[in-house]
């Protein structure tokens, strides 16, 4: 391609108004030869600028070999289902049905215009309600006429009828299924709009102190039968599917680490896959987590005669140290939290929070006691440093510690 050529020609254009006056106006023209059709094709720009960068655009696409026709650039519809394709295998199938329900529902489109449940009905069942009405939103849409102003009409579309939440997730995926067809169709993802609205008011999801933590752990240790259940999300940072997945031949004390490899699934089953991939990771064991491990063993009802499960449903009980019997299989998330995880509350008196706040206490403890952003992202199972700063991470100190810690890096 090193004979391709871009000329920009300049015109000056007449028109008569209404008054009878003559107006002038200026014209610029990128004129080029097709590298691929071989057909000579020209664009009109008002100003001499936007010309010129037109031209610099073209010239880098087909000296990098990106260069598409924009006639026959593919929408953002067939975009859509190539970054769906790509994610098949390498999410959980209930993840993946999330994604295809919203960049079906709010990016492809069309949108109902009704409330949330008559949505969900319609992208469930494809029924739409009796009179119902419908936006186009970006399906049919090229990748190549994606622009900032598009965008932005778009997601305030979505803001109005499905809320912020929906929006700022719809937007999430845009720009992973753009950036992919950059990759795969070698079309220059489109530039993102300024300024969009993503603001939403929700409560900060309530976490304990590591004070309030460390009675978990002290009672943890002393408690042989329930206490490796509620201690192991404080001490591991694992989601409550994790756990439950989590069998013993994933447990290595030789190397100090716990391999996350699966999950289960809301009835018991267990998927050999975690949410993401980047959820497939190793966590450290520290001795304490060891040492309750290694006790809980013991006692950790088998499969048949085997150990499988490290959190299974409880079998009969046996006279220490013996194993419990008729245990073994799954424990399904609501009697997790009824059996293991609410009473400890109730008995040390503190304030209640969910099985999955115990990881957002690991990660923002890591966090407060100065482990590097990426380091806690990689333990945590997150793709991207950003979502473990911008969704998991809050503070677990007062303002006094970060006084402090200036005071020691300025010598007070």
């Amino acid at each position: 391609m090193n004979d391709f050529r871009v000329s920009i020609t300049h015109t000056t254009r007449r028109r008569k108004l209404k008054d009878g006056k003559v107006a002038h106006y200026d014209q610029y023209y990128c004129e080029y030869r097709d590298p691929k059709l071989k057909r000579r094709r020209r664009r009109a720009f008002n100003r001499k600028k936007d010309a010129e960068a037109f031209r610099n655009a073209l010239l880098l696409k087909v000296a990098e070999g990106r260069y598409v026709d924009e006639r026959t650039a593919p929408t953002l519809g067939k975009a859509i289902d190539h970054w769906l394709a790509d994610k098949a295998g390498k999410v959980k199938p209930s993840t993946l049905l999330g994604y295809k329900v919203v960049v079906n529902g709010a990016i492809r489109g069309p949108l109902l215009i009704g409330t949330a449940q008559e949505r969900a009905n319609y992208t469930e069942t494809g029924i739409p309600p009796e009179g119902a009405r419908f936006l186009q939103l970006l399906g049919d849409v090229k990748l190549t006429d994606l622009n900032p102003a598009i965008t932005r009409v778009w997601h305030r579309t979505i803001v109005d009828n499905c809320g912020i939440y929906t929006a700022n997730r719809a937007m999430s995926h845009f720009k992973s299924i753009t950036a992919l067809a950059e990759e795969d169709f070698l079309v220059r993802a489109p530039s993102m709009p300024t300024g969009l609205t993503r603001v939403r008011n929700r409560p900060k999801k309530a976490i304990l102190t590591p004070e309030d933590i460390a009675k978990v752990i002290r009672a943890a240790k002393d408690d042989a039968e329930c206490g490796p259940y509620y201690a192991f999300p404080f001490l591991a940072g694992t989601r409550p599917s994790e756990q439950l997945g989590l069998l013993w031949s994933d447990v290595d004390f030789d190397k100090g680490v716990i391999r996350i490899r699966r999950i289960q699934e809301r009835d018991g089953s267990l998927t050999e896959m975690t949410k993401t991939e980047a959820g497939t990771r190793e966590i450290p064991m520290s001795s304490v987590l060891r040492e309750m491990l290694l006790a809980w063993r013991v006692r950790c009802p088998r499969k048949g005669k085997e150990l499988h499960r490290v959190f299974p449903g409880p079998g009969r009980l046996q006279e220490w140290p013996k194993p419990r019997l008729g245990g073994g299989g799954p424990l399904v998330y609501q009697n997790f939290r009824k059996r293991y995880w609410v009473p400890v509350f109730k008995q040390l008196g503190l304030p209640y929070v969910t099985p999955h706040s115990a990881r957002h206490s690991f990660i923002s403890t890591l966090q407060a006691q100065g482990i590097e952003v990426g380091l806690v992202a990689q333990i945590a199972g997150h793709a991207n440093p950003t979502v473990t700063l911008g969704h998991y991470t809050q503070a677990v100190r007062d303002g006094s510690a970060a006084i402090e810690a200036l005071d020691r890096a300025y010598g007070g």
